[in-house]
């Protein structure tokens, strides 16, 4: 790989990673960001199928600077899905019916920095032009001053960061049968959570009855799992949020019959601050495993819910094609689970 990017330790264990590969994956550099005079990449890498209909899981991390655990357990996934490439026949035979996609580290400029903002005080993740459809707080999302957390940025034009996650939905998601895409983040709450649109409102996500059925199929496979399944809105509500602007794109496109799945994973840090409350005299300490067995620990903690995208991706006629009658019940049982109706 040529060097012509300014170095910071995330991006030299991402890039290793990449050279070692060995012609197993497929890198592109989807766009770039300058932060004062430091050139720094946004990397997309892929592996598996390359027809546009194949399904996908793309997994994103690093959208916020401070919570680079997200980034650093996509490194170690992608270093056991490398290795795998490399032996497992089953394993590639998985990926000639399927792609993965890792955008591991979106705002590199925030790693590199230690802010939850980019290099020009926005949060990515309330970027886009979607609105609040109900009550808002600061947090929701703000355009007072980008000295202050959860900056939206500019009305009229996303960050490149934003964008760059855009272009990769666009272009190798939106054609896809069906589409998970997995978002990670850290910093909320004690429990680990799946979250699913809607981030915007309140109002039930359009794909209830699968989102449902796919819980079920996780509760069943794997009864004894830790994570909280919910629509974002049941925490807050969150102005500009990509996944919904991505996946209200994807419901418009009158070519569009796959099913699009974006989901964010917020780790609750909080329960890492209840066993060592000296983190929070550290700057990561809120967002990140600073201990090194927890942090080790982290980085192998997902790896089950990883493995289950993919088999529930390459067995969707378990969860993903209801009928009438399917779709109606679940629809009832995740109203009342969720929406309280």
């Amino acid at each position: 790989m040529t060097k012509r990017f300014y170095s910071f330790p995330e991006l030299a264990q991402l890039e290793a990673i990449i050279d070692a590969a060995d012609g197993l994956i497929r890198v592109e550099v989807i766009s770039q960001v300058t932060y004062e005079d430091r050139l720094l990449p946004l990397y997309c890498i892929q592996m598996g199928s390359e027809k546009p209909e194949a399904p996908v899981i793309a997994f994103f991390g690093g959208v916020h600077g401070l919570e680079k655990i997200g980034s650093e357990i996509l490194f170690a996934y992608l270093q056991t899905v490398i290795s795998l490439l490399d032996w497992d026949k089953e394993f590639q035979r998985r990926l000639e019916q399927c792609r993965l996609i890792f955008f591991p580290m979106v705002n590199p400029a925030g790693i590199m920095l230690g802010t939850r903002c980019n290099g020009n005080g926005v949060d990515l993740m309330r970027n886009s032009p979607i609105k609040c459809a109900g009550e808002r707080t600061l947090y929701s999302g703000h355009r007072l001053s980008p000295r202050l957390p959860w900056y939206q940025g500019n009305s009229e034009k996303m960050e490149i960061e934003a964008m760059a996650v855009c272009e990769v939905v666009r272009s190798y998601i939106f054609d896809s049968s069906l589409a998970f895409i997995l978002d990670l983040h850290s910093g909320f709450g004690v429990h680990d959570r799946l979250w699913f649109p809607y981030a915007y409102s309140h109002m039930p996500f359009p794909n209830l009855a699968q989102i449902f059925a796919w819980k079920q199929l996780f509760d069943r496979s794997y009864p004894n799992h830790f994570y909280k399944i919910e629509p974002t809105s049941v925490e807050y509500l969150i102005e500009g949020d990509l996944w919904d602007y991505l996946y209200l794109e994807h419901r418009q496109k009158q070519t569009s019959m796959g099913l699009f799945l974006p989901m964010t994973l917020e780790m609750g840090s909080w329960l890492w601050l209840r066993k060592n409350p000296r983190h929070l005299f550290s700057r990561h300490g809120f967002f990140h495993p600073l201990l090194p067995h927890r942090r080790q620990r982290i980085l192998r903690r997902h790896f089950t819910l990883f493995d289950f995208l993919l088999r529930s991706l390459l067995n969707p006629e378990a969860w993903a094609f209801l009928d009438d009658e399917q779709k109606l019940a679940n629809q009832g049982r995740a109203m009342a689970l969720w929406y309280g109706r």
